[in-house]
């Protein structure tokens, strides 16, 4: 993506450069070309645009990455393999109010939970299945205590089918590994949530 805006941006600059030109040729009076040249922008203004796009494009100016050994840039937005939180305690963070589970439309998610001793709801189960997910981010957005995250990791690929049938451990499994980047693009996001 940042390629095609350098390219675009690169071929607007040129495409002004020759305007520019082509009006200089047309008339031999200096201030009129001036007046045309300030009109779309300066010397400095085009070579720092330039400058710029060339900012942009330098590390995809090949248009190919040595993948897996190379990653491109992932936005905090990014919505991958799902994690369960826990607070810095250790203890899991979902409180089993189960909004997440009425608001998936693709009713991926299964949730049972029971009273503990001291009167707090915690899940026994919290089951998705990801053949069946959408990866929409409701369930993220619908969570009061930011327990159910879609993480940064998108190479999850597996052979089989069961394999992408998370359960609660598998998910606490996931938030444990990806904290410090679920934590980083939360509190990235902070301002807009």
């Amino acid at each position: 993506m940042a390629a095609i805006l350098a390219r675009k941006s690169l071929h607007t600059l040129r495409a002004r450069q020759i305007a520019v030109s082509g009006q200089a040729l047309q008339g031999s009076n200096q201030y009129a070309l001036k007046s045309s040249a300030h009109l779309y922008s300066t010397q400095k203004e085009d070579e720092e645009r330039e400058e710029l796009a060339k900012e942009i494009s330098k590390d995809w100016s090949s248009g190919n990455i040595n993948y897996p050994f190379e990653k491109g840039p992932l936005s905090s937005h990014f919505r991958g393999e799902h994690a369960l939180r826990r607070y810095h305690t250790g203890e899991e963070r979902c409180i089993a109010c189960k909004l997440c589970e009425a608001i998936c439309p693709a009713q991926a998610i299964t949730i049972e939970a029971e009273e503990r001793e001291d009167g707090s709801r915690r899940t026994t189960r919290y089951d998705i299945d990801m053949t069946k997910c959408i990866y929409c981010g409701f369930c993220q957005e619908a969570c009061p205590v930011d327990a159910i995250v879609e993480g940064p990791n998108f190479e999850f690929t597996t052979e089989t089918h069961e394999e992408l049938l998370y359960d609660k451990e598998k998910l606490l499994d996931n938030g444990d590994r990806w904290e410090t980047e679920i934590a980083e693009n939360l509190r990235s996001e902070s301002l807009y949530r």
